[in-house]
């Protein structure tokens, strides 16, 4: 039984598919925020937007990848409830049973960096770990009756040290000077300064926190191998222009953090929350969909070069709604919002369709057999695309020398 569900396929795909649902609801309740005259599904939905795309999607995902890595079947355990708990938060049954399901998710996900700080006590595990504190201390307010706009530092904490601290791992290879990860963990430390301090002061802990973002995009755009991958091919390149227009995001999100505050509300807030989460996060997301999904759910999803079809739309509409935003141009704001959210869609039709190509054209599946990924969430014979060391340029770094 034990051997049954490691190793299930079927399992991994109806997690996925509860973080799936919580995706295609959260997209529904952000344009009813924007103010579509949809089908309402349920009264409290369009408040439900930033629960349903942080925890019931990306909570469900990223404790899904690092269950896989672990391979242990209680680890599965957080997936899970995580996913269930988002579709009760989307149906709006259970009252807070769906929020303590996902926050016992999220306990699940420290457990599983616990393990993984036993096996690997190094400075990426520490961060990414402390990512998963951050969501479960969120969680834990979401729990006490905190409005969400209190949370979104902490959410933003459980996202921003999830990514980075996998970047800082492949950036090891580039055998930067020993000071950068000391420059790299400090910069860190001042977010995680900022999140801690949001709960006593949110204006001053959103400013401290916006500076931390700031920073962190900074050292990412001058020491993350994206800078010389980039001038590669293939996937190679769509990973890296992802990655580095991410980051552009991430700059530029955390600047106006650190100097309009938290506001809790308007303009401004959406364009500093969605330059994050949108800009920063789902470029993420794009770039690493053709190596994260075929190592968790066993599939193969071939490299298009109409990826970059929804990659230009999802920041082009981004920037259209940032410029409504700061501009208070109600209707830009939504034509950038609709934009994402066909993005978004375009995303999931295209990855489907390259599947399903794959499959039609007979093309060798590699992942299909592959073993679980490692620790770091890929699979151990599988080569990160964007790593490969014959596509690596030269290129000089500050203090490399």
């Amino acid at each position: 039984m034990v051997s049954i569900l490691r190793h299930n396929t079927v399992l991994r795909f109806v997690l996925m598919a509860t973080g799936m649902l919580a995706l295609l609801g959260g997209l529904w309740a952000g344009l009813l925020r924007l103010g579509w005259a949809g089908p309402l599904l349920q009264v409290n939905l369009p408040a439900a937007h930033g629960p349903l795309m942080v925890c019931g999607f990306l909570g469900t995902l990223i404790s899904l990848e690092r269950a896989v890595a672990l391979d242990r079947t209680w680890a599965f355990l957080a997936p899970a409830a995580t996913g269930i708990g988002g579709i009760m938060t989307l149906l709006g049954i259970g009252g807070l049973f769906g929020p303590g399901l996902i926050t016992i998710g999220s306990v699940g996900l420290v457990a599983i960096f616990g393990v993984v700080l036993s096996i690997q006590d190094v400075p990426f595990a520490i961060v990414m770990t402390g990512g998963a504190l951050a969501w479960m201390g969120g969680n834990v307010l979401w729990l006490g009756g905190w409005p969400v706009h209190a949370l979104v530092p902490w959410w933003i904490g459980f996202l921003v040290f999830t990514i980075a601290g996998e970047r800082l791992e492949l950036s090891r290879m580039l055998f930067h000077a020993s000071w950068t990860e000391t420059l790299f963990l400090s910069l860190v430390g001042l977010l995680g300064a900022g999140i801690l301090l949001s709960v006593e002061a949110p204006d001053l802990g959103f400013r401290v926190m916006g500076a931390g973002l700031a920073a962190v995009a900074l050292w990412l755009g001058v020491y993350d191998m994206a800078r010389r991958t980039v001038r590669a091919e293939g996937l190679t390149r769509f990973i890296a222009v992802c990655l580095l227009a991410g980051y552009g995001w991430l700059l530029f999100g955390g600047g106006l953090a650190l100097y309009f505050g938290n506001t809790g509300a308007g303009f401004v807030y959406d364009a500093t929350l969605h330059a994050v989460f949108v800009g920063f996060v789902f470029s993420m997301i794009f770039g690493h969909a053709p190596v994260i999904f075929p190592s968790v759910l066993g599939i193969s999803i071939p490299y298009r070069p109409f990826f970059y079809v929804h990659v230009v739309l999802l920041h082009g509409a981004l920037l259209l709604r940032v410029v409504g935003d700061l501009a208070y141009v109600e209707v830009l704001r939504t034509w950038g919002g609709w934009g994402n959210a066909i993005a978004v869609l375009l995303f999931l039709g295209t990855t489907v369709f390259s599947v399903l190509r794959s499959d039609a054209d007979g093309s060798e599946n590699q992942s299909a057999h592959a073993p679980a990924p490692g620790l770091d969430g890929r699979a151990a014979t599988q080569p990160e695309p964007d790593v490969s060391a014959e596509d690596v340029p030269d290129l000089e770094f500050p203090g490399d020398e």
